[in-house]
């Protein structure tokens, strides 16, 4: 099994469980990693008799708390690999996370320390996601919530945008939606219709499933 493969996998669970850490269905690790079913089989057996992953049966699989720390410690390479991309070499923050997918698994953690320090221990990449500090967890230090299920009215935080395709971030770029930049829901369509936002002043139609990989913050925990 190559050591990319072993990682691509754990960090493809430890995503697809978010901050409860419970059990990911196969089929859903299947689409994520746009793999058959019988491949991931395989290499969940594998990670389970690595001590990496547990299987629990009718449930899915989770994974252990050493399988953990490899996603965690594979994320976080990732992380500070797109920073200094767009910092250092002056990529497009929208064009690094391909390049950053390969770079992630062949740096070392000493090198991937060392860019951390020069970059100023920074504590975000490109696209608002946490970079915690060599060994600490990924956990959100506040309540967040997607712009799809963010309440009306309240004035919105861009914290994170969940990974997208580059002309989709170049979109919600030219529209003002980055990490960092405020955004205001007027209105919400039914039946998973668009949401029209406000972002500087400026009314714009947001369909919904983008909506949901705008991560935000109220500064009235409106999303806690």
């Amino acid at each position: 099994m190559s050591s990319r493969a072993l990682q691509d996998y754990l960090k493809a669970v430890y995503k697809l469980a978010g901050d409860t850490a419970g059990p990911v269905s196969t089929s859903a690790l299947a689409e994520r990693l746009k793999v058959a079913q019988p491949s991931v089989t395989g290499m969940v057996k594998k990670l389970a008799a690595e001590g990496l992953m547990e299987h629990i049966p009718y449930q899915g699989v989770r994974l252990t708390a050493a399988g953990r720390r490899v996603a965690v410690e594979t994320i976080r390479r990732h992380r500070i690999v797109e920073q200094f991309l767009v910092e250092v070499l002056g990529l497009s923050w929208d064009e690094v996370d391909a390049e950053a997918e390969v770079l992630e698994h062949s740096v070392s953690e000493r090198v991937v320390n060392r860019m951390w320090e020069v970059l100023g221990r920074p504590e975000s990449d490109p696209h608002g996601s946490p970079i915690p500090a060599p060994h600490a967890d990924l956990r959100e230090s506040r309540a967040l919530c997607a712009l799809a299920d963010a309440p009306h009215g309240a004035t919105l935080h861009i914290a994170r945008l969940h990974e997208r395709s580059p002309e989709e971030l170049r979109y919600l770029a030219d529209l003002g939606l980055v990490p960092g930049g405020e955004v205001r829901v007027e209105e919400r369509a039914p039946f998973n219709g668009p949401l029209m936002i406000r972002v500087g002043g400026v009314l714009h139609a947001l369909d919904a499933g983008m909506a949901q990989a705008i991560w935000v913050h109220a500064e009235e925990d409106a999303c806690g």
